[in-house]
């Protein structure tokens, strides 16, 4: 009897499995058609195949508040999304004259300082030459009050220029005393090629202080 027994057990549990199937999907389908859930994709192919239309999902009406305020939400984010790409536009601007600035800074620096280099340039040699002209004029001086012989060999041991300078602020002196000038006294006494020398350049440069 046991052996009968069996097959019944089995073909009830195949029974209540396949009625268990049946409420399951039908339950999905339900559901579905109820929009609780979506199961369209799921169960389209079983529709397909039974000749049912799968319900398709509901359009948006045009007059949804849904729809509105994404629409608004939209135009809202373009409206942001053109005012960031504005102020970038802004700050890259401001960024590349900020970098012009700087150069220019940095240009207008350099020329200062240039000219600050150039200025202590002539105030040193300004201070050269009256350093020098006071030389020549004390020395034209002294040499004035020596003997003609004694001042002449002087003279000789100097270099050419010094010699013109000197000679130059001895007339510049005597001129200014009006007193006659006594180079030529001292040129007669010198060596007759030295003296020419200084005479050719005193003609093509007067002074060494111009």
């Amino acid at each position: 009897m046991a052996s009968f027994g069996k097959p019944r057990v089995l073909g009830r549990i195949v029974l209540l499995l396949l009625i268990i199937l049946a409420l399951l999907v039908g339950g999905l389908v339900w559901f579905d058609y109820l929009g609780i859930i979506e199961v369209k994709r799921l169960l389209g192919p079983a529709y397909r195949a039974v000749g049912i239309p799968a319900r398709a999902a509901a359009p948006v009406a045009a007059t949804s508040p849904d729809l509105l305020e994404d629409e608004r939400m939209g135009k809202r984010l373009e409206a942001l999304q053109a005012r960031a790409d504005e102020l970038d536009a802004r700050d890259a601007e401001l960024a590349k004259r900020d970098v012009e600035v700087g150069q220019k800074a940095q240009e207008l620096e350099e020329r200062g300082k240039s000219l600050d280099d150039k200025e202590k340039s002539f105030n040193d040699k300004v201070k050269q030459y009256e350093n020098r002209k006071v030389n020549i004029d004390q020395n034209a001086q002294y040499l004035k009050g020596m003997p003609p012989e004694q001042a002449v060999e002087i003279l000789k041991a100097m270099d050419d220029q010094t010699v013109i300078d000197i000679l130059r602020s001895v007339e510049e002196q005597a001129k200014a005393a009006g007193e006659d000038s006594i180079v030529s006294y001292w040129l007669s006494k010198m060596p007759s090629e030295r003296s020419a020398a200084i005479q050719r350049k005193m003609t093509i440069k007067p002074s060494g202080l111009d």
